[in-house]
C-alpha cells in the first residue's frame, strides 16, 4: 500500500545514510575546536545541497522512469551507485595526522584498551554522551516526517511538486546557517547558547508552520519552513566539536579515554532514528487506513499526514530544544578542569589525573 510514495531520505541530519563515522575522522585530521566547527559545516553544507538537489528532482525522474515501484527501485540503485563512487574518493582522499602529532601534548598510556563492555559503561557513565544519541534519534525521527511530506503534499495540498520546493525552504536556510556558524561559536564563546537560541527559533518556526497549514497558505508554510531550518543549522556545524567535548569530559571524570568508541557510536543515534522514522512513517499510514493504490484518501489518512507533517516535527524539535538546554558540556568542561587546576584551554593528559 505505501509503494507509491516511499519516504525519501537522503544524506544530511535529516536524513540517514550516514556510513563509518566521520566524526572520529574529523578528530583524525585536526586537534583545534574551532577547525572542526569549521568542517562539520563543510561537511553539511555539501549534505545539504546534496539533499536539496535530491529532493528537488526525484519525483519527476521517478515519473520518467515510469512512476511505479519499479521506477522508484531504479532510482534508488541510481543513488547507490553515485554514493559507492564519491563516498569511495572521499574515503580515500581523507589524509590523518601522523600519530606522534595526534599524541603531542599527551602522556601515552598503552594500557587504555578497553573490552565492548567496559567502553558501553563509560559512555552510558556520560550523561552528555547520552543526551547527544538521544538528539541524534529525534532528528532522524524528525527527519523521516519531513521525508514523507510528500504524502502531505500529494493528498492533502493536491500538489506532489511543492515537496521539491519545500527542499529549497529547508536546505538554504541550512546552508546559509553553516556558513556563519564557525563566526558564531567564536563570537559567543561557544557552542551551547548558539545551539540552544537556534533551537529556539526553530520551534518557533515549526509552531508557526503549523498554524500556516491550518489556515491553508503554502507561501507561509515555506517562509516559516525556511525560519525553522535557520535555526537548526548551527547545531549542524559543531556537533561534532560538542562530541569531542563530551569525549573530554569522560576523560576528566572517569580518567579514561574511549574517544573513538564515543565518535564511533554516535552513529548509533542515526541508525535507531532512521530505522524507527521510516518504520513509524509506514505504521501511521497504515493505521490511518491509507491505500497507496487508491485514487483518494479517507479523512482518517489524509489526518494522519497532517499530524505527521505538521506535528511531529514540532515536538521532536522541542525535544531537541530540552536535550540542548542540558548539554552545556564545555561549562562543565570548565568547572572540572578549575577543580583539578587545570588550565581551561589545556589538553588534559594522563598526568592531570593524578
Amino acid at each position: 500500500n505505501l509503494k507509491r510514495f516511499p519516504p525519501i531520505r537522503t544524506g544530511g541530519f535529516h536524513f540517514s545514510g550516514q556510513t563509518a563515522s566521520p566524526q572520529r575522522n574529523i578528530q583524525l585530521i585536526t586537534k583545534n575546536s574551532k577547525e572542526r566547527v569549521q568542517m562539520g559545516s563543510y561537511r553539511f553544507i555539501f549534505a545539504f545541497s546534496t539533499s536539496l538537489l535530491i529532493q528537488a528532482i526525484t519525483v519527476g525522474f521517478v515519473d520518467k522512469c515510469g512512476g511505479d515501484a519499479a521506477a522508484w527501485r531504479t532510482v534508488a540503485i541510481i543513488y547507490a551507485i553515485i554514493g559507492l563512487v564519491v563516498n569511495t574518493i572521499s574515503a580515500l582522499s581523507v589524509k590523518e595526522l601522523p600519530e606522534e602529532e595526534l599524541n603531542e601534548g599527551e602522556v601515552k598510556n598503552d594500557n587504555e584498551k578497553y573490552g565492548m563492555v567496559q567502553a558501553f559503561k563509560l559512555l552510558v557513565k556520560n550523561k552528555y554522551y547520552m543526551m547527544i544519541c538521544g538528539t541524534y534519534i529525534l532528528q532522524q525521527l524528525y527527519g523521516a516526517m519531513i521525508g514523507a511530506g510528500i504524502y502531505y503534499m500529494t493528498w492533502v495540498l493536491k500538489n506532489k511538486n511543492l515537496f521539491g520546493q519545500f527542499a529549497w525552504a529547508v536546505n538554504i536556510p541550512l546552508i546559509i546557517a553553516l556558513i556563519f556558524t564557525p563566526t558564531l561559536v567564536g563570537k559567543w564563546k561557544g557552542m551551547y547558547k548558539l545551539n540552544l537560541r537556534g533551537y529556539v527559533l526553530a520551534v518557533i518556526g515549526r509552531a508557526l508552520v503549523v498554524v500556516a497549514g491550518y489556515m491553508g497558505s503554502v507561501p507561509l508554510m515555506m517562509a516559516f519552513t525556511a525560519l525553522a531550518a535557520l535555526g537548526q543549522g548551527p547545531w549542524q556545524g559543531d556537533m561534532n566539536a560538542v562530541i569531542a567535548s563530551c569525549s573530554e569530559y569522560t576523560y576528566l571524570t572517569q580518567g579514561k579515554r574511549i574517544d573513538g568508541t564515543m565518535y564511533s557510536c554516535t552513529s548509533l543515534g542515526v541508525k535507531i532514528g532512521g530505522g524507527i522514522g521510516t518504520a513509524v512513517v509506514g505504521w501511521m499510514l497504515e493505521l490511518s487506513g491509507y491505500v497507496g493504490k487508491n485514487a483518494t484518501q479517507p479523512q482518517s489518512a489524509l489526518d494522519m499526514m497532517q499530524f505527521m507533517y505538521l506535528w511531529l516535527p514540532l515536538i521532536f524539535d522541542v525535544l531537541i530544544m530540552f536535550a540542548l538546554s542540558r548539554m552545556n558540556v564545555e561549562d562543565a568542561n570548565k568547572k572540572l578542569k578549575a577543580e583539578k587546576g587545570i588550565a581551561a584551554d589545556e589538553i588534559t593528559d594522563a598526568s592531570d589525573m593524578n
